[in-house]
């Protein structure tokens, strides 16, 4: 027996002594906050401050040291964030990931998003292009310098960026230029439906196309072409298109690689994927506040993540006989030196995605006699041809030779489906490819210089001059000053198309068809705009934010109008409004597209064992979608069955899968509910349809939430996922990793909660809702509040990795001061 005591004596002492390296390695990952550290390059100390609310204020003398600082706390706070973000951006995740990323890495090489970086950095102005210069050179001197031991994800994944740092060619300036065009990205994402609509028509005539893509409520269709005749007559598809085919050798699905890659190809299919990505603003005149001054409220809706896309700080420096000063706080963007959204100390702006549609795919022909050349527009009407711009890029792989990527080029753009399988199984691309035109890609993009303006603006006239220079993403910009001036402004480039364009970039056009171009541009002056005088109010919610007699074609893929009927409705019902009031607004759950839709689910029937339960819990449900009720999720669950069995029977499975999962297709459903559409319900109609959903939809409830129907409750279904790229995907430290809460909400609430039904594990889970909230007071703008879904700090081991969520949750806030009574640290950063 003693053997046996001193093997468990020496298990034990093992144990306490990997503990105590446990423990001292996540003390040498955290981040210096208090004392001092040296920054090379810095004309004079900046003070770093972080207050009660863990907002890092940055006190420079120089506004130049300003950036430069910045640059080194994101590096101190979000280091992984920033070098993923980076790989992403430039495709070299196949570095360290192995040929499972290879798609991911090819696709940024076609967009060129690296290329278009460093035009649009040339072009900069010198002020605009020394800050992102400082800020980058501050990035890399964390990198260079540190003494703080790398992070988790850096020691797993092998990626060490000290020695690029020092000798400063690890982040550079046109990454940060670079992130900007990711954002755009992000949110741009008309091409992924006009692709969906090209891939729909395979088995859909134009007239049922329409039912599945209805026009915006009150619209006529945005084209006027017989879309499924024009794709037959040119034969753009290949045949058995929808059969998967596999772009690349993977790894087993349990090899971490190989999981990582999934889910980054999942992330970036959602690329070009406009449907459920929104937000909410509003601003609101002194007449309609009690304290007679403006009110603004914001909550940009973005895939949620851990750490989250935001970091709150301040900026501050003088006026300078070189330099202009700046004293600003709110949301910055970790890869850029700015504050995205917030306030001056006398302005303040919020933002929501406006959506234009500013992404075509052309249809362009290859000439069968020279695939080297594709089909441009000619005088008499013969074919003409001109060779396509090609560019090698070559691809590091981990473990593997590199992979060299031809990257082809039209007059219109990159071609998209050289890097996009599912393009390559549906359209045949031994006689057409598909190119892209975007606007994020154009070399005089003026997003760093409208938002270095921004943030010197001190009134709403000021703002407006800032966002002359915004391009892409366009966003809905609302905006308000101490002085009383309230304003909403469309800010961003949109195309123009020509009268005879019969397709208006809704679906891929002919590229050699010269009426498919664009023509120019929107002037600022005529983007929409409102100065809220009619209401009191002016807000957004990615629905159409112009009339109907607006004379300038944006796009006809606005956001089901649900949130801001609700938003003006609130608004409308109190006179005169305060910051709770508007908190309030923030967290509303009440969706009336589930009481659109509830007496279909009401009449269902099904003989199912817990049918009677469901329909019981179903009684007397209001429409709000509380996350510790049953309804919510019987409705959800039904209605994402009923469009598996109708829309999916009618389109195939294969095609299916590709298009839902982050496409609802709400709006079809409502329609062929309410025709009783028996096209696609089947002979027997929708009632039919309904009940078989019902019963599909109870089976699934009751393998995962159990028998009592009582017992269910939408929370558990619905929980707000943080998820960690990319240690989401490695189940023993999934939970580690993630951010989780649980949540109501819904697509079509105002406190939005949108889930990806394509995720087998969660499909209702809520991964795609208020990145921040924002309330700005303009009587006194130190009363104004923030919060967000993670924390400030990146690093796993932090108490402020996740200490945010539990207060995002529950719509509860954060003080946003420029004078906070107290610091809770201190750091002088010293030359």
């Amino acid at each position: 027996m003693r053997w046996i005591r001193r093997v468990f004596a020496a298990l034990g002492l093992l144990l306490v002594v990997a503990a105590a390296c446990g423990l001292w390695y996540a003390r040498q990952t955290l981040p210096v906050l208090d004392g001092q550290l040296q920054l090379s390059g810095l004309s004079a100390p900046v003070q770093v401050r972080r207050d009660a609310s863990d907002v890092t204020h940055v006190l420079a003398s120089r506004s130049t040291d300003a950036w430069m600082a910045l640059g080194y706390v994101h590096a101190q706070e979000r280091g992984w964030q920033l070098a993923f973000n980076r790989a992403v951006m430039r495709g070299t995740l196949s570095s360290f990931l192995g040929p499972a990323t290879l798609e991911t890495d090819k696709l940024m090489r076609t967009l060129g998003i690296r290329q278009a970086a460093v035009r649009q950095l040339g072009l900069l102005p010198p002020e605009a292009k020394a800050a992102v210069e400082a800020y980058s050179a501050g990035i890399n001197a964390y990198f260079a310098h540190t003494e703080e031991a790398r992070t988790p994800e850096f020691l797993l994944l092998g990626v060490n960026p000290r020695e690029a740092a020092a000798a400063g060619g690890w982040w550079d300036a046109a990454d940060s230029v670079g992130w900007s065009i990711m954002l755009a990205l992000d949110l741009g994402g008309n091409w992924g439906n006009e692709f969906a609509r090209l891939s729909a028509l395979q088995v859909l005539d134009t007239d049922a196309l329409w039912e599945l893509f209805p026009p915006y409520p009150g619209e006529p269709r945005a084209a006027s072409a017989d879309l499924g005749k024009l794709y037959r007559e040119l034969g753009v598809y290949r045949n058995g298109a929808g059969q998967k085919q596999s772009a690349v050798s993977e790894p087993p699905a349990h090899d971490l690689r190989s999981r990582i890659a999934q889910d980054l190809r999942a992330w970036t299919d959602t690329f070009g994927h406009s449907e459920g990505k929104g937000s909410n603003n509003w601003v609101l005149a002194g007449s309609r506040t009690r304290s007679g001054k403006p009110l603004l409220a914001n909550d940009p809706h973005l895939g949620l993540s851990a750490p989250a896309i935001w970091y709150f700080a301040r900026l501050q420096a003088p006026d300078t006989p070189d330099q202009k000063g700046l004293d600003v706080i709110g949301a910055t963007l970790p890869g850029t030196p700015f504050v995205v959204l917030g306030r001056t100390a006398n302005a303040a702006w919020g933002f929501t995605n406006t959506g234009p549609d500013v992404q075509d795919l052309y249809l362009e022909q290859i000439n069968p006699d020279n695939p080297g050349q594709y089909r441009v527009p000619s005088a008499d009407g013969q074919p003409a041809w001109a060779p396509f711009t090609v560019r090698p890029e070559v691809i590091q792989v981990k473990g593997q030779p590199d992979v060299t990527h031809m990257v082809r080029h039209t007059r219109h753009g990159p071609v998209l489906s050289d890097a996009q399988a599912l393009h390559r199984e549906v359209i045949d691309t031994s006689r057409f490819v598909l190119s892209l035109r975007w606007t994020a890609l154009e070399a005089d993009d003026g997003n760093v210089l409208a938002t270095l303006e921004a943030n010197r603006a001190q009134s709403v006239d000021e703002l407006l001059a800032a966002f002359a220079d915004f391009q892409a993403p366009m966003q809905s910009v609302v905006m308000a000053d101490r002085a009383g001036r309230i304003a909403y402004k469309a800010a961003g480039r949109v195309p123009v198309r020509a009268p005879d364009n019969d397709i208006r970039g809704v679906a891929p056009s002919p590229g050699w068809e010269a009426r498919y171009d664009w023509t120019g541009w929107l002037p600022y002056a005529d983007t929409p705009q409102d100065d809220g005088g009619a209401r009191g109010w002016v807000a957004t919610a990615n629905q159409r934010v112009h009339g109907p007699d607006y004379p300038h074609f944006l796009t006809q893929d606005w956001a089901a109008p649900y949130r801001m009927e609700r938003i003006a409705q609130l608004l409308e019902q109190t006179p005169q409004h305060d910051l709770a009031s508007l908190q309030r607004i923030q967290g509303d759950l009440y969706a009336a597209s589930t009481l659109r839709l509830l007496p279909f689910l009401q009449k269902a029937q099904s003989a199912h064992p817990l049918a009677a339960a469901a329909q019981q819990a179903l009684q007397g449900f209001d429409g709000v979608m509380r996350a510790d009720a049953a309804a919510p999720l019987i409705y959800s669950a039904w209605v994402d069955e009923f469009t598996r069995g109708v829309v999916g029977g009618r389109l195939g499975e294969q095609r299916f899968k590709t298009l839902y999962g982050k496409r609802l297709f709400r709006n079809a459903v409502e329609g062929i509910l309410e025709s009783d559409n028996k096209a696609w319900c089947g002979p027997a109609g929708c009632a039919q349809a309904s009940g078989a959903a019902l019963t599909r939809a109870l089976d699934r409830l009751q393998a995962v939430h159990g028998a009592d129907v009582a017992r269910w409750r939408w929370g558990d279904a619905h929980p707000a996922i943080s998820v960690h790229r990319p240690m989401s995907e490695v189940k023993p430290l999934a939970k580690l990793f993630e951010v989780r809460v649980p949540t109501g909400g819904d697509p079509f609430t105002v406190n939005v909660g949108q889930y990806h039904l394509d995720k087998a594990d969660a499909p209702y889970a809520n991964r795609h809702a208020a990145s921040l909230r924002a309330l700005y007071d303009l009587e006194d703008l130190d009363r104004s509040v923030f919060i967000y879904q993670t924390g400030q700090s990146g690093n796993l081991f932090s108490s402020r990795y996740r200490d945010m969520s539990a207060t995002w949750a529950a719509n509860e806030h954060r003080p946003l001061s420029l004078n906070p009574p107290a610091w809770k640290h201190t750091l002088e950063l010293r030359p």
